[in-house]
């Protein structure tokens, strides 16, 4: 799943460079991308519209479109990107970093495309293919947006129950936009073990951890790369599984009752 802050700039992307654009023609053609549709149901949807507002919660994005049309949803899936060109050509993307790739990109990977009057476009490439577009997603079902909350709103959500701390980050019906990465960062700034219990956490473990939420949202999750010693304090950094999830933890300042299946990595 992509993380926050990848959704974010994808959404400022098209908020700056794809609004008020008309769109003359759409690639739907990707019947597994754009499921349940089936090909040309978007197209003739959004053909002859224009986006007007673009929109996240979460991890979930969509774009309102002119005259009452439909929200285009668009999910990254685990690696996708939004690239958008410009009526003189320049090219701007956002989502997933781009990385060194051994093969050069194929146009088979722009899953979905919006092409605007001015010759310009809006694709979203998506290697893996785990990318989603549909008209008109629901998002009720999702919880407050991360970026979003109140230390009042995040302190009573991170407490309830007695579920693992980083299990309650990952629920996306209760606070939505954290992903695996991003709830490891958090908990590493906050110092509290990924497999505490929400109901147990003190006050003041929930003022840090509301604090490391911010501080990794702002940085974008910065160049800390699990494995080896922690680079604050140098101790050992384990790996284990929280709610089937892979966890790694600093094993001095993050120390309490150990994850199942650890797993030691030493530099």
């Amino acid at each position: 799943m992509p993380e926050l802050p990848e959704v974010e700039t994808a959404r400022r992307l098209i908020a700056e460079e794809a609004l008020g654009r008309r769109i003359v023609d759409v690639d739907d053609t990707d019947s597994f991308v754009c499921r349940p549709h089936s090909p040309g149901e978007i197209r003739a949807a959004l053909t002859g519209r224009t986006l007007i507002a673009a929109r996240r919660r979460g991890k979930a994005m969509w774009c309102e479109t002119s005259d009452d049309g439909p929200d285009l949803g668009i999910h990254l899936g685990m690696g996708g990107r939004i690239v958008v060109t410009s009526p003189d050509g320049r090219v701007a993307w956002g989502g997933e970093p781009f990385r060194r790739d051994a093969q050069p990109a194929k146009a088979a990977w722009d899953r979905f495309t919006l092409t605007f009057a001015d010759g310009g476009s809006l694709v979203l490439f998506d290697k893996r293919r785990l990318g989603r577009v549909r008209l008109n997603p629901g998002v009720d079902a999702l919880g407050p947006d991360a970026a979003t909350l109140t230390p009042a709103e995040f302190r009573d959500l991170i407490t309830r129950g007695s579920v693992a701390v980083k299990a309650r980050l990952l629920d996306q019906s209760k606070i939505a936009g954290v992903g695996n990465l991003l709830a490891d960062e958090i908990l590493w700034i906050a110092e509290v073990s990924p497999s505490a219990r929400t109901g147990r956490l003190r006050p003041q473990d929930a003022d840090r951890l509301y604090r490391a939420l911010g501080a990794a949202l702002d940085s974008a999750l910065a160049a800390r790369h699990p494995g080896g010693t922690c680079p604050r304090c140098g101790a050992e950094m384990r790996n284990g599984t929280v709610g089937g999830r892979s966890t790694w933890w600093c094993s001095r300042e993050q120390a309490g009752r150990e994850p199942t299946t650890v797993r030691h990595k030493k530099s």
